[in-house]
């Protein structure tokens, strides 16, 4: 089944055309991975999907979640939908969580929204925290964001994003803050998180080493087009375009 699927998606801002024509699917269970270089078209792209794109900003083309067309879609039925049936974790979780609110009321806010009493909402948020191996959960919960180190908060934007066992998980370079050692770990919760609720992912990242080990397959954007696609493995190993072998000499020299 497919969960997303992207068609012909322009963005535009005025008269500059910042994506155009993208199309892919994302198929029930899949994780695709979407890299390029900053600036070529990766996070806006997701920006289109969520819905989330700044004013102004145009999306035309069409992008529907499990059949059903979100563009053009009145912003109270997409704020029902985001958290619920689609999800995302953004790069710097300190934009996204809010600063004067406990990360527990936080993650349990997420449920409750979506219809859960608030009892079981904290308890979940409990558990949540605790699967995300967060360490005391009990009092990382009373915690404000700015309490805790960057890679906590990943961790609680992760459970935040996971707590209504959504359709699709959007990950928008979700581990560039963070140092090798938590990101490695981070990126482990990700995979045991969507492979548990049998979500689809889409990864945005411009690192080619971890789109390896997250992604079964990936779209190479640039200039705010798809350029090349195809099994993580045979992109990678054997790249068909200019700008995906030029992506990974650069890779390959920032290892060494």
């Amino acid at each position: 089944m497919t969960v997303l699927s992207v068609q012909n998606l322009r963005v535009t801002a005025g008269d500059a055309v910042l994506v155009d024509g993208v199309s892919f699917d994302v198929e029930a269970g899949e994780r695709v991975g979407l890299i390029g270089a900053s600036g070529s078209g990766k996070s806006l792209t997701a920006s289109a999907v969520m819905g989330l794109l700044p004013e102004q900003l145009k999306a035309s083309g069409s992008v529907s979640l499990a059949g059903r067309e979100l563009l053009g879609t009145p912003e109270r039925e997409l704020a029902r939908l985001r958290g619920k049936d689609l999800a995302m974790v953004f790069q710097e979780p300190m934009t996204a969580l809010n600063p004067a609110m406990r990360v527990g009321k936080q993650v349990a806010e997420v449920m409750v929204l979506h219809g859960r009493n608030r009892r079981d909402a904290h308890a979940a948020a409990l558990d949540l925290l605790d699967r995300v191996r967060l360490p005391d959960p009990e009092r990382i919960a009373r915690a404000y964001p700015h309490q805790l180190s960057g890679g906590q908060r990943q961790r609680v934007l992760l459970a935040t994003a996971l707590a209504n066992d959504p359709a699709l998980l959007i990950c928008d370079e979700p581990t560039t803050a963070l140092d090798v050692t938590v990101q490695a770990q981070v990126l482990e919760l990700i995979l045991a998180g969507v492979r548990d609720r049998g979500s689809s992912l889409l990864f945005i990242t411009h690192d080619l080493a971890v789109v390896a080990s997250v992604c079964e397959r990936v779209l190479v954007m640039n200039d705010g087009r798809i350029v090349e696609e195809g099994p993580t493995r045979q992109v990678l190993a054997d790249p068909r375009h200019e700008y995906t072998a030029d992506l990974l000499a650069a890779s390959s020299l920032e290892a060494r």
